[in-house]
């Protein structure tokens, strides 16, 4: 099985598989931050207006998910990126990423933000970004600083 396979769609947090990966996500989150830096957002604020989710799938199993949320006209978020434990190493985030990136780019924004742990647990996770253009940056939006967050972001073209 390859990332080739999989295919990117919208999905919703409330459909069980997702619900069950999204809980996982933020388990992990918790396990790894402390709680004033756990930052994911709630099923339900991930199927708001301004939130564009994605689900990775390949052959109807969830691998992977993802979520833009909309800032202001040019500039969005990347939310609730998690790639379930036994697909990680396939490209599933990758390609979750590319996906957001692309309806970024189609929507007109100019710049994406994300926000990610500083811990070792997220290094996969930063190392993606970075791989991706992604540059540390300042804390953006609603966020402050703080030791245990990585704040990044990438100008599109």
């Amino acid at each position: 099985m390859s990332a080739q396979t999989v295919v990117v769609l919208p999905g919703h947090p409330s459909e069980p598989d997702v619900a069950a990966l999204l809980e996982a996500h933020a388990g992990f989150c918790a396990q790894h931050s402390p709680p004033e830096d756990v930052h994911v957002l709630a099923a339900p604020r991930l199927a708001a207006e301004d939130v564009t989710f994605r689900c990775a799938r390949e052959d109807g199993r969830l691998l992977g998910v993802g979520a833009l949320r909309h800032l202001d006209a040019e500039t969005a978020e990347l939310k609730s990126m998690h790639t379930a434990a036994a697909a990680r190493g396939r490209g599933v985030a990758r390609t979750v990423l590319t996906d957001l990136l692309a309806i970024a780019r189609s929507r007109g924004y100019r710049r994406v933000y994300l926000e990610t742990g500083s811990m070792e647990a997220f290094a996969p996770a930063r190392a993606l970004y970075a791989s991706a253009g992604f540059v540390a940056c300042e804390p953006f939006a609603d966020y402050a600083p703080s030791v245990n967050s990585s704040f990044f972001t990438l100008a599109l073209d």
